[in-house]
């Protein structure tokens, strides 16, 4: 494991040290599940869309190494907008095991996604520049047979409701700054990749982004997230999920291309009950996703 970090921190060096291509601010901006996000929180933006009718679809490919332990996640997304405020969509989510005899057989081989998103009041509404854009959004999931689920041999869904805010903060300088935060009224634990949780919780969840404007008009954008998870995932209340960190870098090409490229670091969960270590403190993910 240490390896496999320390080659990803190689590779994730070698990227960022050889960017050329020209990044736009305002391109895709595809997170975790599909919906508008950094990595694994939403944004309070949604996918670029038309004032009347719809947008033509964004897909994305997302892949998080979770560790010997727990295994590897794939997603496979497609995201629409419509209205110019709104957006929805479909993720499907596939899971390879790990390798842990006592441990990994707690996870499946995937679920289904369903969410949708709508801005209630738009950044800068009336011309008041103090103004964030807030949304509230939702997501489903169904065929979850992780943690508890698989503890019992039963598929179950689980789903998230939240409010969130995203601010632009110095829009036109030389370092523009998107602050984030939000609640979401959730029973998943870790979105579904640690199945149920016991009950009903409300999470706060935040993201800060440095765009960092290259010549060229070349971008990049540097991100950080914290989301609560419920402590306890269902029938197993010894086992405690501590909340979610991430460190992630987004490249985004010329806006005529519409691809994006994520590189991130998540802060999961290692020890935690006694005895138990899930091995996923420090764990590489990526994504690619691409408007048409």
């Amino acid at each position: 494991m240490e390896t496999r970090n320390k080659a990803a921190s190689r590779i994730l060096l070698i990227v960022l040290a050889a960017l050329v291509l020209p990044l736009a601010v305002h391109a895709q901006n595809i997170g975790w599940e599909g919906e508008t996000g950094v990595f694994v929180t939403p944004l309070a933006y949604t996918v670029n869309s038309p004032a009347k009718g719809l947008s033509l679809p964004t897909v994305g490919f997302h892949f998080l190494g979770a560790g010997n332990v727990i295994g590897d996640f794939y997603e496979t997304s497609l995201t629409m907008g419509a209205l110019g405020r709104t957006e929805f969509g479909y993720t499907r989510n596939f899971h390879t095991l790990g390798g842990n005899p006592s441990l990994s057989s707690l996870w499946s081989n995937g679920f289904n996604i369903a969410f949708g998103k709508v801005n209630i009041l738009p950044e800068n509404w009336r011309k008041h520049n103090w103004i964030p854009a807030f949304s509230v959004g939702g997501t489903g999931r169904w065929g979850v047979e992780n943690v508890g689920g698989a503890f019992t041999h039963k598929k179950t869904s689980n789903g998230d409701v939240y409010g969130v805010g995203s601010k632009t903060i110095l829009p036109n300088s030389k370092l523009p700054v998107i602050l984030t935060g939000g609640v979401r009224g959730t029973n998943s634990v870790l979105w579904g990749m640690g199945g149920n949780a016991a009950k009903w919780e409300a999470r706060a969840f935040g993201s800060a982004a440095f765009v960092v404007k290259l010549p060229n008009k070349a971008t990049m954008v540097f991100a950080s997230e914290v989301a609560q998870q419920p402590k306890h995932p269902e029938y197993f209340p010894n086992l405690v999920i501590p909340t979610t960190l991430t460190y992630a870098v987004r490249l985004l090409p010329a806006p005529e291309h519409k691809l994006a490229i994520d590189f991130g670091v998540a802060q999961i969960a290692g020890h935690v009950a006694p005895g138990t270590d899930l091995k996923a403190r420090k764990q590489l993910g990526m994504q690619v996703t691409y408007g048409f």
